[in-house]
This record gives structure tokens, C-alpha cells and sequence, in this order.
């Protein structure tokens, strides 16, 4: 493996930790997982995006950091690879959609300053999948405050990140996961670590997972 941290990416439903968790099995990996679920704001926003979209960023933001900068700065002998199932940059992403102007403007000026105590991926898995896909893959793992997030949300989330990605200056594995399955589809995992073992410059470079 010619990487040692590689970050995968992509909307809501998109599949991120669960190809992350496979990776890292594969590449006895440390991973790197996001703990949304501590975040007190997120079944509040879902509810009144509005009053919680603030505070909802801020918390994870703060986690965000906190989580990559204490397990990124450790070494660890027996694990060369990180494979993190988020970007940091997602907090801003996200806020950008989520938050009004101003706020947004105070939340950039936060970011802007932590982000440049971060480590920075080499490499970028963006899972790419249309929004009946991720409402698909949400109602599946039934967690009930994302039961009924808006189509409206989701594309705005995904119109978000596509033009973020195009500018980025890493290397960008763009992978259309309309069909994609980690769990019971090995050969959709193994194009992924095939393509892992080439070298990229920085833009998107694309992969398929055929449905068969």
C-alpha cells in the first residue's frame, strides 16, 4: 500500500463506513469512524433545521477535530494504513448548506483556523450515488430521526461536494456506487483495492461497480 491515510466520502446513504470498515479489514487498517451518533443536536435538527442547524455544526466540527487529531497523531507500529470514513472538510460542506449566511460566515472563519492543524488524506474515495439510492440505503439501516430527510436535502448535500471534489488537489477515486454492495459483492470490494494499487495524480478519476 502506497498511502498512509486515505479518507472515503460521499452523501448520506452513500455506503462510506461501510466501505471503510471492509478496506480496513482487508488492509488491517487502523479506522477511522465518525461518531455521529454522540452529537445530542442531530435528531433536533431533523425536526427544526432551522434553530438546530448552529449548534448541530458546531458539535460536530469540535468531534471531528478532536477524533482525527488524537488517533492521525498517534503512531501505531503495527498499522501503516488510517482509512477514515470522513473528510473534515464535511464539516464546512455540510454548514454551507445547512446554516444561514452570517452564521456561516462566523462557522468558516472557526474552521479555517482548526482545519490547519489537521493532516491531510493522500487519497479520496468519493462513493457517487443518486438520491433514490440513499434514500434507499437510509431506510434501510432504520435509524429513525433520518427516516424523512427531504430528496431536496440530499441534493443539495451531493450538488455540495461535486464542487468541492473538482478543485481538490489530491488524488480522487470517483466511484459510482448506484449499484454498489460491500458486504456480499467481493468483486465490488476488489475493484476498489485494484484501484487502490495504482499511482494518480490529483483529480477525479473514475470507477465502476457493475450491478452483476
Amino acid at each position: 500500500m502506497q498511502y498512509d491515510f486515505i479518507t472515503i466520502e460521499g452523501n448520506i446513504g452513500a455506503g462510506k463506513t461501510t466501505l471503510a470498515t471492509a478496506l480496513s479489514g482487508r488492509y488491517n487498517a487502523r479506522l477511522v469512524l465518525e461518531e455521529f451518533a454522540d452529537n445530542p443536536f442531530l435528531p433536533k435538527f431533523y425536526e427544526n433545521p432551522q434553530q438546530f442547524a448552529f449548534p448541530l455544526e458546531l458539535f460536530f466540527m469540535a468531534e471531528r477535530y478532536k477524533q482525527l487529531q488524537e488517533l492521525l497523531l498517534q503512531k501505531n507500529m503495527f498499522q501503516q494504513l488510517t482509512i477514515s470514513d470522513y473528510l473534515f472538510t464535511k464539516s464546512l460542506l455540510f454548514a454551507k448548506v445547512t446554516l444561514s449566511a452570517d452564521e456561516y460566515r462566523l462557522y468558516q472563519r472557526l474552521f479555517d483556523i482548526i482545519q490547519q492543524q489537521l493532516i491531510q488524506p493522500q487519497l479520496l474515495i468519493y462513493l457517487h450515488a443518486p438520491v433514490k439510492k440513499l434514500q434507499d440505503n437510509i431506510k434501510k439501516r432504520q435509524r429513525g430521526y433520518e427516516q424523512n430527510i427531504p430528496d431536496t436535502y440530499l441534493q443539495s448535500i451531493q450538488e455540495t461536494y461535486l464542487q468541492y471534489i473538482r478543485q481538490l488537489p489530491v488524488p480522487i477515486l470517483f466511484v459510482d456506487a448506484s449499484h454498489a454492495d460491500f458486504i456480499t459483492n467481493d468483486r465490488h470490494l476488489n475493484i476498489i483495492m485494484t484501484a487502490l494499487d495504482r499511482t494518480y495524480t490529483p483529480g477525479l478519476h473514475p470507477v465502476e461497480l457493475s450491478p452483476v
